[in-house]
């Protein structure tokens, strides 16, 4: 039986690109050898290249994702492993030209990917399946900002926040009302939609869901404890934080905050990887957001919690492949 090639595609257009690398490279050491080809692709704004075993960088063909090597041979893929965060590999952009060309690819399909981007419309969708999240405010570039109505309807503090962007990039917790505008002016840098959300004062977890030989499971739920004022990238990527695996929570609340993951990662038709953050607040677990391409580095949450479960990364990737590999999309 000749052995499938996975290209793993890392990297990506925003500033997440530096954490995508560390992630494509723990699931480039970790897929198996003996089942798979697996070839390292990095996809960055001015370049797409496939990088061998001597880093030398072979241009991708945009037209049908293939590479022509030295010697004219033409290298396919039989699955690209998606493991860019932000875009344009999680807010489906790449999903879609995939199925475009007729590419098969780990992870949800474009439309979830799209849809999960963004917050707003998430949280929107899970609300009808009974998932609470915070109140909020949302606000478009160049709308005018009524900060005593915002105040009014939501308290402070609040957290102000990009609609569509990964890795807490462009949020603020404002305590004071002159504080707001600013704040604003901060989230509109990183995308043309803004949330004003009110302050949910209690725990916060990150739940890993996967979808794992046919099975929806919870991987973990870790305790996020920011020694900064909230999780933001710092806590996430400069080790700001302590994550405590699993959570210091009664079995009720678990079981609870397991249920609604679940329910969340069903409801939206998900696949592949994901991780959700909740707030703990009186045992009931508000959605704040989906990642659905988490950080996968090796100081990550997902593949901490795949350890703490049990599962290996060589056998979480393996799966990852081997459902792409029997997927039909249209």
């Amino acid at each position: 039986m000749s052995k499938k090639s996975v290209a793993v595609v890392m990297g990506g257009y925003s500033d997440e690109y530096v954490v995508s690398l560390k992630s494509g490279q723990l699931i480039y050491d970790s897929l198996d050898r003996d089942l798979y080809d697996v070839y390292k692709v990095v996809i960055l704004k001015d370049e797409w290249y496939f990088s061998d075993e001597k880093d030398q960088k072979h241009e991708i063909s945009r037209g049908d994702f293939s590479v022509q090597l030295e010697n004219n041979d033409i290298l396919t893929f039989d699955v690209c492993f998606n493991i860019i965060h932000g875009t344009p590999g999680e807010n489906g952009i790449l999903q879609a030209y995939w199925d475009a060309i007729g590419q098969k690819y780990t992870g949800c399909d474009f439309y979830q990917s799209a849809l999960t981007f963004n917050k707003k419309d998430t949280l929107a969708v899970l609300s009808k399946y009974g998932i609470p999240s915070a109140k909020s405010v949302y606000l478009r570039k160049g709308e005018d900002i009524d900060v005593d109505s915002i105040t009014d309807q939501l308290g402070l503090p609040v957290f102000v926040k990009p609609n569509q962007s990964g890795s807490s990039l462009g949020i603020s917790k404002v305590k004071e009302k002159s504080a707001l505008l600013a704040a604003a002016e901060v989230a509109f840098k990183e995308d043309d939609e803004i949330l004003i959300e009110s302050f949910l004062d209690g725990m916060e977890v990150s739940v890993g869901v996967i979808d794992y030989k046919g099975e929806t499971i919870v991987l973990g739920i870790t305790e996020i404890v920011p020694t900064n004022e909230f999780f933001d990238y710092a806590a996430k990527y400069e080790g700001a934080s302590e994550e405590i695996t699993p959570a210091r929570i009664n079995d009720e609340t678990r079981i609870k905050v397991e249920e609604i993951a679940k329910r969340a990662y069903n409801s939206l038709g998900m696949s592949g990887f994901s991780r959700s953050e909740f707030i703990l607040m009186d045992d009931v677990p508000y959605m704040l957001e989906m990642n659905t391409n988490p950080g996968f580095s090796p100081a990550s949450i997902l593949p901490q919690q795949a350890k703490i479960y049990g599962i290996s990364i060589a056998d979480l990737c393996g799966n990852e492949v081997e459902k792409a590999l029997s997927t039909f999309r249209n």
